[in-house]
C-alpha cells in the first residue's frame, strides 16, 4: 500500500477505504465514497468556523502559530518591517518576488497616478450623514467603484484584473482620507504626486492651510511598517470573504468591499479599537491587577490577547511594540503604553493566561500607536483594510488562476423537520416567545 495514504475503516459497513493523503490533507470529495447504503449520500466533514479546513493552495502567506513565525512569499515578516517599504511588499505579494528598482519604480508610478478619484465619488460621499462611521463609508463606497468602471467585470482578462488591483491599491487611501475628512466637517484634500503612498495618505487626511504638507519621517516610516504588518495574514475571515466572494466571478470591487465589510467586525479588525476602550476602562496602571481578577472569573474579555492561529507572541506585536517606541520619540509617551505593558507582564508571568496561551496580538498595541500618531479609533479598522487590501486582491489573483477553484457553495448538515403537512393558519398554535426576544 502507497505510504502516503489513509485508510478508513467504516464500523458501519466494514468496508476498509484507501484516500491518498497529500501535503497533510485528505480530499473531502474522496470522503463521499463512503456510504452505509445505496441511498447514502456520503460522508461529509463537518468544521463550524472552518476550524481545521483548508479551502484552497496559496504561496501567499505562511504562519506557524505554534512558533510565532509569519512569512509573506517566505520572506519573515521582520526582515520585511525593516528593509522594505509598503509597496515593495505589495509588489511582492502580487507577483511573487521582490521588485527590482525598475520595477518598483514603475509599480510606485502606476500606484500614484491611480490614487485620484472621480468628483461624483465626492457627492456620494457627501450623501453620509455626518456622523457615519468610517469604515461604512469606506465599504460603501469601494462597491461604488462598480459602477464607475464596468471593465472591471472582466474578471477573466488578466490586463483588466492588473487595471483593477492597480486602480484599487492606489485609491483606497483617498477614500480612506475622505471618510475622516467627511467625518470631521474638513473639505477633501487632493492627492499629491510628489509624496509617497504613506506621506501621501497623511497630506490627504492632515493637510489645512499650508501650501505644501510636510509628514515627519518618523510617523510616515512607522505608518508603512504598520501597512506591512497588514498586507496579509493568511485564510482570516475577511480573505476568505474575498475569495468565496471573488469565486462567483463579481468584479474586484464588490469583492473588496465585502472583504473590508468582513474586517469591520469588532474579532477582527475592529479589535484595536476594544483594546483602547478597555484600556480607557481600566484607566492607571494600579488597576491592572483588579481587572486582571475580573477577566479570571469570567466577567471581562482580555482584549488584545489571544489568537486563533497565533500559540505564542505574536511576531507582529513584537515589531508593533518596537515602532511604538519610535513614535512617542516623536508625539511623547502615550500614558496607556504603561497600562498595556502592566497587562503584557501579567499575562506573560500568570499560569492563567501562560496555559491558555493568550498572548498579545496586533491589535494590542496598534490602537495605542494608531491614537499616538493622531488617529481617532473609529479610524483604526480604515487604517488595517488600506494595506490588507493589497493581500486581498493578492488573494483574488491567485483564486483567478486556480483551475480547481470553483464557485464556493459549502455544504450543511441538515436538522430540521421533515417534510410536514401545511397547516390552515385556524388551526395553527402560537409559538411561545422567549423571554430575552425583543418585542415585536
Amino acid at each position: 500500500m502507497p505510504e502516503n495514504t489513509l485508510s478508513i475503516t467504516d464500523n458501519r459497513t466494514g468496508k476498509v477505504y484507501t484516500v491518498p493523503v497529500e501535503n497533510g490533507t485528505i480530499r473531502a470529495m474522496d470522503l463521499r465514497q463512503i456510504k452505509s447504503g445505496p441511498d447514502d449520500f456520503g460522508l461529509m466533514t463537518y468544521d463550524p468556523a472552518y476550524m481545521n479546513t483548508a479551502s484552497c493552495r496559496s504561496s501567499i502567506t505562511y504562519i506557524d502559530g505554534e512558533k510565532g513565525i509569519l512569512r509573506y512569499r517566505g520572506y519573515p515578516i521582520e526582515v520585511l518591517a525593516e528593509r522594505c517599504t509598503f509597496l515593495e511588499v505589495a509588489y511582492l505579494l502580487m507577483f511573487g518576488e521582490l521588485p527590482t528598482e525598475k520595477e518598483l519604480k514603475q509599480w510606485v508610478y502606476d500606484i500614484t497616478h491611480h490614487t485620484m478619484l472621480h468628483e461624483t465619488t465626492k457627492k456620494f460621499m457627501e450623501g453620509f450623514r455626518y456622523s457615519a462611521h468610517p469604515m461604512s463609508m469606506f465599504v460603501s463606497t469601494i462597491a461604488a467603484l462598480s459602477s464607475v468602471y464596468p471593465d472591471a467585470k472582466l474578471v477573466r482578462d488578466p490586463k483588466h484584473r492588473m487595471h483593477q488591483i492597480i486602480r484599487l491599491i492606489g485609491k483606497v487611501p483617498s477614500i480612506a482620507a475622505m471618510s475622516y475628512r467627511h467625518n470631521v466637517g474638513f473639505p477633501y484634500v487632493y492627492p499629491d504626486n510628489d509624496l509617497s503612498y504613506t506621506e501621501n495618505f497623511m497630506n490627504m487626511l492632515w493637510k489645512m492651510v499650508e501650501p505644501k504638507y510636510v509628514a515627519h519621517p518618523a510617523i510616515a516610516r512607522a505608518l508603512d511598517i504598520l501597512f506591512i504588518l497588514h498586507a496579509d495574514h493568511e485564510q482570516n475571515c475577511s480573505t476568505s470573504a474575498m475569495r468565496s466572494v471573488g469565486s462567483s466571478e463579481t468584479d474586484p470591487y464588490l469583492a473588496v468591499a465585502s472583504a473590508a465589510s468582513a474586517l469591520a467586525g469588532t474579532l477582527h479588525g475592529g479589535a484595536n479599537e476594544e483594546v483602547l476602550k478597555m484600556l480607557d476602562e481600566i484607566g492607571t496602571k494600579d488597576h491592572v491587577p483588579a481587572y486582571i481578577k475580573r477577566v479570571k472569573e469570567g466577567k471581562l474579555k482580555l482584549m488584545g490577547f489571544g489568537h486563533r492561529i497565533y500559540k505564542n507572541y505574536d511576531p507582529r506585536a513584537k515589531i508593533i511594540r518596537w515602532s511604538a517606541e519610535q513614535v512617542f520619540e516623536v508625539t511623547g509617551r502615550n500614558s496607556k503604553l504603561d497600562i498595556a505593558l502592566e497587562l503584557e507582564r501579567i499575562a506573560l508571568e500568570d499560569e492563567y493566561f501562560v496555559k491558555r496561551k493568550l498572548y498579545p496580538n496586533v491589535d494590542f498595541y496598534s490602537g495605542i500607536m494608531y491614537q499616538a500618531m493622531g488617529f481617532r479609533p473609529e479610524m483604526f479598522t480604515v487604517l488595517f483594510a488600506i494595506p490588507r487590501t493589497a493581500g486581498w486582491l493578492a488573494q483574488w489573483e491567485e483564486l483567478m488562476n486556480d483551475p480547481e477553484q470553483k464557485i464556493a457553495r459549502p455544504r450543511q448538515v441538515y436538522t430540521g423537520s421533515g417534510e410536514r403537512e401545511f397547516v390552515p393558519i385556524d388551526k395553527r398554535v402560537p409559538v411561545p416567545i422567549p423571554a430575552d426576544y425583543p418585542t415585536r
